[in-house]
């Protein structure tokens, strides 16, 4: 089985072929550079890392809940799948695409077409090799998200419904950007900070008047329905 995510033969081949591009002397670095390039080609940052993840995308400030991180992460998760379902087909393609190219290789006479049709195949090959690269990162990246949905999780919220946890969480968020307000900010950042927070403190102060009434009613009814001793 061929290993995947492995360029060294690509480059190997298409190293001759900088002769076309390059002076004799940098065709020979680069074809003495052929293992270290492989290496960073290999290991190269594609998406962000477990850091960037916790830091940049999670950070206290935006998501100051867990439920919040929680919910953040099942919708980078989902990025991720939708991006590895879509690129799985796209490689797919790739693959038939270069089937039809080898048997319209075997078939042509012309040598210049020829020609033309392995440059195809080899770039296509090269494209292919980093989809399996690519493919590789995103897994990477969904497996983290998994990782950090389950750090998050705890009884206090609803892992089923998002809803239920955003007032809390919006509300947490607002007063985190109402402290960063400055004389510098704008009137447009200010009016609409000040108003989202007013309308969840006033959504939040009805919930809890209706819940209070409820409360009561369901009181009530029990002492209604009380026998007499």
């Amino acid at each position: 089985m061929t290993e995947k995510r492995n360029i060294k033969d690509l480059v190997d081949k298409e190293s001759d072929n900088l002769h076309n591009l390059l002076d004799p002397n940098e065709v020979n670095d680069f074809k003495g550079m052929v293992e270290e390039l492989r290496d960073t080609w290999t290991k190269k940052q594609i998406f962000r890392t477990e850091t960037e993840m916790r830091f940049s995308v999670l950070n206290d400030l935006k998501y100051p809940t867990k439920a919040a991180k929680f919910w953040q992460c099942v919708r980078e998760q989902n990025v991720y799948l939708e991006n590895l379902m879509s690129l799985s087909f796209d490689y797919r393609r790739t693959e038939i695409k270069i089937k039809k190219l080898e048997k319209k290789l075997l078939e042509e006479t012309d040598e210049l077409k020829k020609e033309l049709i392995q440059i195809d195949i080899d770039e296509k090959t090269y494209a292919k090799a980093n989809m399996e690269l690519t493919a590789k990162d995103r897994m990477r990246e969904i497996k983290l998200w998994s990782k950090l949905k389950k750090e998050n999780e705890d009884d206090s919220f609803d892992k089923q419904d998002v809803n239920q946890h955003q007032l809390e969480s919006y509300h947490k968020i607002m007063i985190n950007r109402k402290n960063t307000l400055s004389p510098g900010s704008s009137q447009p950042e200010i009016f609409n900070v000040l108003g989202q927070l007013q309308t969840i403190e006033r959504v939040k102060k009805e919930k809890e008047q209706l819940e209070g009434t409820k409360r009561e009613a369901l009181s009530q009814e029990s002492k209604l329905g009380a026998k007499p001793e």
